[in-house]
Order: structure tokens, then C-alpha cells, then sequence
């Protein structure tokens, strides 16, 4: 068996938890159990056939990584809980996957001897296999002790993305940067294709796909640092 591939326990079955889970398993990490999800078993289990769903309780015990896939207002409490109660391991990775908090939220379980880590990628999720693939390419803000980096990197690399060190006081730059992209991005299209339902297009986001596609790739090529066009001078 190869000591660098991790026994990895995932506690939240969204969106972003099986995903990354699926990421792992292709990187040659052992899925040992999930959380179950709350009405979404079907496609949880489509995704990690074989994967047992497991208390947070199992999944930590269980666990060389345990990674954290939870929405951000209900972080900072499970961890609260789950150290009050002994339940993460000394020596253990503890992963994050939110963009809002750095690492002092995982303060209550470093006093119990883990390692921890942030791992938030730049990229919205489907919930669906096919946002692995999306991975490739992708940032991911990591954050991780000194002594951790190293972990927090290939895990990022392993998974398909880039790794993006971000200083702890800038966090809620990104936040908000990430919030206002995804926020605007959604409403602006949506705002559009009501516009366009009302001249009678029954499909709009079909429609709209080459335009829309080829004007957020320009506003990037915009903010990109590179003006150059592909193949020119």
C-alpha cells in the first residue's frame, strides 16, 4: 500500500463534498465514508458507488484526511462541537473548503493535535462528476501551517488545480471577490433572458451561450495582464 495515499472521511454531501471526494479517489486516495445527504442519496451514491455513509463521529475516527464540505455559517459550530466531544484524531489532516474562513476556525481541533488545512477552489460547482473535469485548471486557495504547505499543495495538485497562497487578511478580498462574480454572473444572466423570452425565444440560455461565453472571456483577457491575442504579436 502506498503511505502517501490518505484514508479520506468526507463530513457534507453537497454540492462541493462529493465532488472533491471523487477528485481524490482519481488521484488514488481511499474514500473511506460521507455524511449522509439530505435528499440527494441517489446522486451521492452515483458518484462514490461503494462509499458507505457514515456519522461525522465514524468518518473522523476512520480518517487520516477528514474534509470539511460545509456551508460556511455551519462551520465554525460543528468544529465547536466536534472537539468538545474528543471526536477528531491527533495527527490527523482537517480540511476546509470555505472561502470565509481561514485557518483560526480550526483552532478547537488543532488543540486536539490535527493538521490543519483550507482548501477552497475558485470555481462553482454543479454537485455532478462532470465539475471534476471543470477542476482541471482551476485556482485553489490553500491555506495550511508552515510545516502543512506542502500537504495543502499537492492535495490542490492532485486534485487537478492550481494552488493559490492568499494571506490570511486578505481572505475577505477573495470572499467577496468570489461572491460578486458568481452573485452578478447569475443575475445578469437571468435578468437577460427574461428580456428575451419577452421577444418570444423560448430557449434563451441556448441562445445566449456563444454570447455569453465570448464576453466573460474577454472581460478576463481584459483583466488578465495579457492583451496579446492568441497567435499574434
Amino acid at each position: 500500500m502506498d503511505p502517501s495515499r490518505l484514508g479520506v472521511g468526507v463530513i457534507g454531501a453537497g454540492k462541493v463534498g462529493p465532488v472533491l471526494a471523487l477528485a481524490l479517489a482519481g488521484a488514488g486516495h481511499s474514500i473511506v465514508g460521507i455524511t449522509p445527504p439530505g435528499t440527494d442519496g441517489e446522486r451521492v451514491s452515483a458518484m462514490l458507488p461503494g462509499v458507505p455513509f457514515l456519522s461525522p463521529h465514524d468518518i473522523c475516527e476512520r480518517s487520516e484526511l477528514v474534509l470539511l464540505a460545509l456551508p460556511d455559517d455551519q462551520l465554525r459550530g460543528f468544529i465547536e462541537g466536534m472537539a468538545g466531544s474528543g471526536g477528531f484524531v491527533a495527527g490527523q489532516i482537517v480540511a476546509h473548503t470555505s472561502i470565509v474562513h481561514g485557518l483560526e476556525v480550526l483552532k478547537p481541533a488543532l488543540a486536539q493535535g490535527v493538521i490543519p488545512v483550507g482548501l477552497h477552489p475558485l470555481m462553482e460547482f454543479s454537485g455532478w462528476s462532470m465539475d471534476v473535469a471543470k477542476m482541471t485548471g482551476a485556482w485553489c486557495v490553500v491555506s495550511a501551517p508552515a510545516v502543512a504547505s506542502p500537504i495543502a499543495h499537492a492535495l490542490a495538485v492532485e486534485m487537478g488545480m492550481e494552488p493559490l497562497v492568499v494571506a490570511e487578511e486578505h481572505r475577505s478580498h477573495i470572499a467577496s471577490a468570489v461572491a460578486l462574480a458568481t452573485s452578478f454572473s447569475h443575475t445578469t444572466i437571468t435578468e437577460a433572458a427574461d428580456r428575451l423570452r419577452l421577444a418570444g425565444i423560448a430557449n434563451p440560455g441556448v441562445v445566449m451561450a456563444a454570447l455569453v461565453g465570448s464576453s466573460v472571456e474577454n472581460a478576463l483577457r481584459g483583466v488578465s495582464g495579457n492583451d496579446v491575442e492568441g497567435g499574434g504579436e
